[in-house]
């Protein structure tokens, strides 16, 4: 019986390098899959990882129906890689769902759980009262005073924000960007303290 998984975590746990690891294992016994994504760092169809693997995807635009892209390929989806599932529409996690339930497709979704704000993202939570199986990603990402990172802080020009837009692309690696994220523990992140 097929699933619908969600592996959740903050920014830098390796829920893209998980996700490639897990295609690619499926594929490799010859089951064939879709790797969708959604709002990848890089702003192209493709899922990309900080330690530098990449996979072509197909970007899953607000209106994409998941069931109809299943259904028009020209061979059986065995299983569907979703990374950035967050950033996808309550109504496609609903359609997620039914692949697993209706269409025997194993569905393996990927994504944050919390918004900068350090609230749930609505495709997030849905994933979470939806999924057969809910796992927290166990590589331990460290806020910079050494403590457990829990929360994605978005930084603009140089200071925590607390409003905005929910969703706005950026990276953590360059400190000059003028936004960028960084994870952080809790009490760091309501200080707004962000290190050295």
């Amino acid at each position: 019986m097929s699933a619908l998984r969600f592996f959740w975590g903050p920014m830098d746990c390796g829920k893209s390098t998980l996700a490639l690891q897990i295609g690619h294992n499926h594929a490799r016994q010859g089951r064939r899959g879709l790797v969708l994504t959604r709002l990848d760092r890089s702003l192209q169809p493709q899922i990309t990882t900080r330690i530098g693997l990449s996979a072509a995807a197909i970007e899953v635009e607000p209106d994409l129906d998941l069931v109809q892209l299943v259904g028009a390929q020209p061979e059986r989806v065995d299983y569907l890689i979703c990374d950035e599932a967050c950033f996808f529409t309550v109504e496609q996690i609903e359609q997620l769902a039914e692949l697993a339930d209706e269409h025997d497709v194993d569905v393996y979704a990927f994504g944050l759980a919390s918004d900068f704000r350090s609230r749930l993202f609505p495709a997030a939570q849905r994933l979470f009262e939806l999924a057969d199986e809910v796992n927290r990603l166990q590589v331990q990402v460290l806020c910079w005073c050494g403590a457990p990172g829990r929360l994605n802080a978005r930084i603009v020009d140089g200071q925590v924000a607390r409003e905005g837009e929910q969703i706005v692309i950026g990276d953590t690696a360059a400190d000059d960007e003028q936004v960028r994220y960084q994870v952080l523990c809790r009490q760091h992140y309501r200080r707004g303290e962000l290190g050295g």
